[in-house]
């Protein structure tokens, strides 16, 4: 039998790997990109510095996905983060653990892997064609037969390219620039496919009033948060968060991102409540508090909210609490101190928004994952119809958990396309 041609759509690392994969298992295969270079995403993930995947165990690794994470244990089974990591020494690409679990490349150079993935796939016999957008795709019988594209580098000239089977690996709806605009869904939507409502995921989140915007710049550490629903409590977080112009961001804060932007489309009223102290219970503060008021009893309200604060919190702490800045320690009334007790354990902002897929780190939402096999990750409505990557109805917190699950399923689509090629 002749070596079966496989066309992969899209050319982040789901799409290299995939196609690397498929092409080293003996196919014919070609990347069709719609940008004029590959794996522009991957160059700006971790900030330039690219999260490849985390050492958590396979069922910590499952959890961060939610209850979508069942279905990547095959793929994860297939090609984990220790396979990952083996793959990239193999490439000459080093890497390094990191807090967390996470693992960067050595350089902290996005760069790099992205330079090796495409030497390795191109190695493979892999031919990546660059400015080609995958307008449709062309189904005989329910079977895959190719796609219809037009060239965007020559005057929109369209065409067809025939193929044995195809892989959606487009990406979701974040960072457009990068040419992931949701053209997979589109593609997936016309073969028949359910689309999970996509929206955008670890994502800043905007505040009412002007809080916020005199706090930016602001990073908080080791602070406790709780997001809140009609004054119910939705779920809870510690770790860094960063004031915006807008409102807030930060690692916490993009991982709660995803249920307050649910909430926010529910139309339900959200707000975070931060615990400035959470190493202290609200008797071990008002203790604390007593004691610093009484030690520098002489001493403005103000200069010793510095030794509870952040310099740039202390107006705002003042305002919000009522208590004069000016007002001697000695002064404040057991009213007041308790005032502040609060206001420190129950830092409240108001949410009224996100910000958009330009600033989304990856969507939640995409193909419905009961309408694809996770053991070939073949659609199960059109035959050699393949998945990989965040087209796919599966989002993480941050800490290389997202990029993992690009390099495993798109691994998987690969391996499977391949299957009896020649």
């Amino acid at each position: 039998m002749r070596n079966k041609r496989i066309l992969v759509v899209g050319g982040g690392p789901a799409g290299l790997m995939a196609a690397g994969q498929a092409a080293l298992s003996g196919a014919r295969v070609i990347v069709l990109e719609k940008k004029s270079k590959p794996l522009r995403k991957l160059g700006i993930t971790g900030k330039g510095r690219c999260n490849l995947t985390n050492k958590a165990p396979l069922t910590e690794f499952i959890k961060r996905f939610g209850s979508n994470g069942r279905f990547l244990r095959s793929a994860f089974d297939h090609f984990y983060s220790d396979d990952l990591i083996r793959f990239l020494k193999k490439l000459g690409v080093e890497t390094a653990f990191e807090r967390g679990g996470r693992v960067f490349p050595l350089s902290g150079d996005a760069g790099e892997v992205a330079d090796a993935l495409l030497k390795w796939a191109r190695g493979n016999g892999v031919k990546i064609r660059t400015g080609i957008r995958v307008k449709g795709l062309i189904i005989n019988e329910n079977n895959i037969a190719g796609v219809k594209y037009v060239n965007l580098q020559k005057s929109e000239t369209a065409g067809e390219y025939i193929a044995d089977k195809v892989i959606i690996a487009t990406g979701g709806a974040s960072y457009p620039a990068t040419g992931s605009t949701g053209d997979g869904y589109r593609l997936a939507e016309s073969a028949g496919h359910r689309i999970i409502p996509i929206r955008p995921a670890l994502v800043p989140l905007e505040t009412r009033g002007d809080v916020a915007k005199r706090l930016q710049g602001l990073s908080l550490k080791n602070i406790g948060l709780k997001v809140m629903a009609d004054d119910k409590k939705v779920g809870d977080i510690f770790g860094e968060m960063l004031f915006t112009h807008y409102g807030v961001s930060g690692p916490i804060i993009l991982t709660i991102s995803k249920i307050v932007v649910d909430l926010l489309r529910k139309k339900q009223r959200v707000f975070i409540s931060i615990d400035l102290k959470p190493a202290l219970d609200e008797k071990k503060l008002d203790i604390r508090l007593l004691r610093d008021l009484n030690s520098h009893g002489n001493k403005k309200f103000r200069s010793i909210l510095k030794l509870l604060l952040p310099q740039k919190l202390i107006p705002v702490c003042v305002e919000l609490t009522g208590i004069p800045g000016e007002k001697l320690c000695h002064q404040v009334s057991s009213a007041e101190r308790k005032k502040l007790r609060l206001w420190l354990k129950d830092f409240r902002l108001d949410i009224t928004g996100h910000r958009s897929f330009n600033e989304a780190i990856i969507t939640a939402g995409g193909v419905c994952l009961k309408e694809v096999n996770p053991k070939t990750l073949e659609s199960r409505l059109v035959k050699n119809l393949y998945f990989a990557g965040e087209v796919l109805d599966i989002d993480a917190d941050t800490g290389g958990f997202n990029l993992q699950a690009a390099f495993s399923t798109g691994c998987l689509a690969g391996a499977s396309g391949a299957e009896k090629s020649t």
